[in-house]
């Protein structure tokens, strides 16, 4: 296991696994939650095929130590250069052209919502619950929560954000940022059986070139997807499979 200021990786056979360990709520200690090139060197792996967030323990994140960011804010360009430095490592995050799923149990608040919003898919339990509490204690979402938020459920991140409540798990699938509910007890295990279910008997260049397809349609314009998707299907071309269908005499 390799560890990053408060977060540890580990491979499970050809997935990797991110996990947040800072104490029973997986508090953020500042928001460049762990060194962006430790990350770029563990997800560069050539075999690795996909990618878990979770939290250890019960939670996934609760967010900012806010006795921490409070101190951060004595210096304004301090604060300033952390928050970008966090933004970087969440862009690299979503860029990734590997699926990360967001596996979470218990609270997902602030800035461990911004973690979870930047994976590809989040699965939650029954009991998870999900907030961006900033607005009660005077700032905003300081991690692209509010784009990102914004991107998934439009118009109704307004009352998500302003309102600061809490929301369960059913409810957050309803608006459309949770994408499943686990079935079992711990999300980690429903979410690596999803991993499984779209990676196996998949190459490694089918799986990067379907996810830089998807990420070309959501950055590009329509032109320049699709020239783009026809340049990535040439070179999987060759390698085509045939299935064919044996007819009963």
């Amino acid at each position: 296991m390799n560890k990053s200021n408060i977060t540890s990786w580990e491979r499970q056979n050809e997935f990797g696994i991110l996990s947040i360990s800072n104490g029973k709520e997986n508090y953020l200690n500042t928001p460049d939650f762990l060194n962006l090139e430790q990350l770029q060197k563990w997800t560069s792996e050539k075999d690795l095929k996909g990618i878990i967030v979770r939290g250890i323990g019960r939670n996934f994140s609760a967010g900012a130590n806010l006795e921490n960011l409070k101190e951060l804010a004595k210096d304004e360009y301090l604060l300033e250069s952390k928050l970008s430095k966090g933004k970087d490592i969440l862009d690299f995050i979503e860029d990734l052209d590997i699926p990360v799923i967001a596996a979470i149990n218990g609270v997902c608040f602030g800035g461990g919502l911004e973690i979870a919003l930047a994976c590809h898919m989040r699965i939650a339990s029954e009991k998870a619950l999900f907030a961006f509490p900033e607005t009660n204690h005077g700032v905003i979402p300081g991690l692209g929560g509010s784009y990102r938020l914004t991107q998934l459920i439009g118009n109704k991140a307004y009352e998500i954000i302003l309102n600061a409540d809490m929301i369960n798990a059913s409810f957050a699938k309803e608006l459309g940022f949770v994408d499943h509910i686990s079935d079992v007890k711990d999300s980690f295990d429903f979410a690596l059986q999803k991993l499984k279910s779209f990676t196996s008997d998949r190459s490694v260049e089918v799986i990067r070139y379907t996810m830089q397809a998807i990420h070309n349609a959501k950055k590009l314009n329509r032109e320049d997807a699709l020239k783009k998707e026809t340049e990535l299907f040439c070179k999987l071309a060759a390698n085509i499979k045939y299935h064919q269908t044996e007819e009963n005499d």
